[in-house]
């Protein structure tokens, strides 16, 4: 997905994708409103998101490398 598609995306379909990211981050390991924040910011790898936590990284530390 690319930032220009959700742009143009309706907004059920932007918060759809955002629900989803938000979701995905919550079951990895973030806290609610960590989760939101990263889900909300698109430029964000999802995946590296993930594997930050996934492999012990702090959430202050992996909220400070990803945004």
């Amino acid at each position: 997905m690319t930032t220009t598609w959700f742009e143009r995306a309706d907004t059920e379909e932007q918060e759809a994708v955002v629900r989803w990211r938000f979701d995905e981050l919550v079951r990895s390991g973030y806290s609610w409103g960590s989760a939101l924040r990263v889900a909300k910011r698109l430029d964000v790898d999802l995946r590296l998101a993930e594997r930050l936590i996934q492999t012990g990284c702090p959430t202050d530390t992996a909220l400070r490398i990803l945004l």
